[in-house]
C-alpha cells in the first residue's frame, strides 16, 4: 500500500466516529429527565433518518428543556416537546417529510413524531405510545405517524405520566396534566456503533 493512501485511510478511520455519530445505522440514545422521573429513548436513524436527525437536533439545541407533556391519554399516548410550563408554544423549524411506512409500527413503548393534519408537518413534538396503536400506522388510503425510536429504559416512568390526572388547563381544552409534568433536561447520552 502506498504511504499516501495508508495515511488517508488512517485519517479517515480516526475521523469516522465524529462524522458517523448520527449516521444511518447508528442508534443514539437520549435521556429525558422529567419531574416524574427519567426515561431513555433509542433513536432508529437507519429506519427513520430524517425524523431521527430532526429529533436529535432539537435535543442538542436544548429545545425540550423546560417543556411539558401537554397531552396525556391513559392507554394511548403521552405527548410533549412543544409547549412551555405557561402554555406558550415554542418556535420550531419547518416540518420534516413523513417517514411512516418505514417498517416501524406504533407499538407500546415506541416514540413517534406528532403532527397536524398535513402529513409533513411534524417538527419538535413527539409522543410515546403507552399501548399498541396500530391505527396510527399508515394504510393504503392515508398517511400514518412516523415512528423513529423506542423507550429502552424507564417505561415505568412513561406509564406513571400516562396516569396523572388530566383535564382542561391553560390553553389546552382537555387531556392536559393538571399538575405539569416538565421535561427538565434532554440530552444525547450515547451514539450507537
Amino acid at each position: 500500500m502506498r504511504p499516501a493512501l495508508a495515511l488517508l485511510l488512517l485519517l479517515a478511520l480516526a475521523a469516522a466516529p465524529s462524522i458517523a455519530e448520527d449516521a444511518p445505522g447508528t442508534n443514539s440514545r437520549v435521556r429525558f429527565e422529567t419531574t416524574a422521573g427519567a426515561f431513555v429513548i433509542e433513536v432508529d436513524a437507519a429506519r427513520a433518518p430524517l425524523s431521527a436527525a430532526n429529533f436529535l437536533q432539537y435535543v442538542r439545541d436544548g429545545h425540550y428543556d423546560g417543556t411539558i407533556f401537554h397531552r396525556v391519554i391513559a392507554n394511548f399516548v403521552v405527548q410533549g416537546g412543544g409547549y412551555t410550563v405557561d402554555g406558550k408554544e415554542k418556535p420550531t423549524r419547518a416540518g420534516v417529510p413523513n417517514e411512516s411506512g418505514n417498517g416501524l409500527s406504533n407499538r407500546r413503548g415506541t416514540v413517534a413524531l406528532a403532527r397536524y393534519d398535513n402529513p409533513h408537518s411534524g417538527t419538535a413534538q413527539f409522543y410515546v405510545n403507552v399501548a399498541d396503536n396500530f391505527g396510527l400506522d399508515p394504510s393504503s388510503v392515508r398517511w400514518g405517524y412516523a415512528v423513529f425510536g423506542r423507550v429502552v429504559d424507564g417505561m415505568d416512568v412513561v406509564d406513571r405520566i400516562a396516569h396523572v390526572a388530566t383535564g382542561a388547563k391553560g390553553p389546552f381544552k382537555e387531556d392536559a396534566p393538571l399538575e405539569p409534568v416538565v421535561i427538565t433536561r434532554a440530552q444525547v447520552i450515547a451514539a450507537g456503533p
